[in-house]
Parts: C-alpha cells; sequence; structure tokens
C-alpha cells in the first residue's frame, strides 16, 4: 500500500471492494443493507467511500459476503 494515500482514497477503494464483492454475489444495495441491519444510504455511502467502518463492521459485512476479509481489504496502488 502506498504511504502517500490520503484516507478518503483508501475509503473509495475500500467501497469500491465492497461494491464489487456485493454484486459478484447478485446482492442489491437494499438486499445487503437488510441483511446487514444497516440503513441503505449508509451502505451507499460505504460503496462511494464516503464514510469509515469500523473493522467490527468489516468483519460482519465479509461474513454476510461470505468472501475473505482481506479481499475486503485489499488495496491496489
Amino acid at each position: 500500500m502506498n504511504l502517500d494515500m490520503t484516507k478518503e482514497e483508501l475509503l473509495k477503494k475500500f467501497g469500491m471492494n465492497v461494491k464489487f464483492a456485493r454484486m459478484k454475489k447478485g446482492l442489491t444495495q437494499e438486499q445487503l443493507s437488510e441483511m446487514m441491519n444497516i440503513h441503505l444510504t449508509y451502505l451507499a455511502r460505504i460503496e462511494t467511500g464516503r464514510i469509515n467502518m469500523s473493522l467490527g463492521k468489516i468483519l460482519e459485512l465479509a461474513k454476510v459476503l461470505n468472501v475473505d476479509i482481506n479481499k475486503l481489504l485489499y488495496i491496489e496502488e
């Protein structure tokens, strides 16, 4: 990971990983937000990199999506 990356860049890349994993599972934002028991707009803000999730919520998200947490956290340069 590039140490010069800003927090905003990191959040955007994480959000893209979440969106990709969700779409790969064939889920809509509405379906995933219901599965996670979070508001739809909260999920939309995650996917667009405008919110910083806690590690606990990231772990929960990985479990719901049945994806290795490293796939969500992997940030390409």
